[in-house]
């Protein structure tokens, strides 16, 4: 049992290295996709997460088409259902709570400057509607987002609790 975090284009070193250990201390399966705003060897990176590296499942993807031709029509070997897509957004259609989460879904965070790609997110509500989420915050429009291995945090435990926690003490 697992969820798959999938960051798309990150570019902060820390917060990946935030978020793999989260996944690390969850069994959650790391999906970066290309290009990275670092190099995964990173100094700043590795010290982000510590010495949780080699307990991460990473999964590296060459660009958001090629994990779109590899997973958006796969079905999950494990559960022998299709992989569900859920998009993390400051303009998500819903909020994260409302999501019925399962096990071995997908949920998509952007770069921390720009989030995930307009018309994807579009071409992906179209296809699955519902699949964009939110986190509430403040209405106040200098205030754009919270920070991305937080919003990974919040979304991912939510995921987990839905779920019962499976396989954490």
């Amino acid at each position: 049992m697992a969820m798959h975090i999938v960051m798309v284009e990150p570019e902060i070193p820390p917060n990946t290295g935030n978020i793999a250990r989260s996944c690390a201390t969850t069994g959650s399966v790391l999906h970066l996709v290309k290009p990275l705003g670092f190099s995964i060897d990173d100094r700043s990176l590795k010290r982000a997460g510590l010495d949780y590296w080699p307990y991460v499942d990473v999964r590296v993807h060459e660009s958001l088409q090629e994990f779109m031709e590899e997973y958006e029509d796969a079905v999950c070997p494990q559960t022998g259902r299709p992989y569900r897509m859920f998009l993390a957004t400051t303009k998500g259609k819903r909020l994260y709570t409302d999501a019925a989460f399962q096990d071995e879904d997908m949920i998509l965070f952007g770069r921390e400057t720009a989030g995930l790609p307009r018309d994807f997110i579009e071409a992906q509500e179209q296809k699955h509607p519902g699949c964009t989420l939110r986190i509430p915050m403040s209405a106040d429009t200098r205030l754009r987002s919270f920070n991305l291995a937080n919003s990974v945090n919040i979304i991912l435990f939510e995921a987990l609790r839905q779920q019962g926690f499976p396989g954490l003490k």
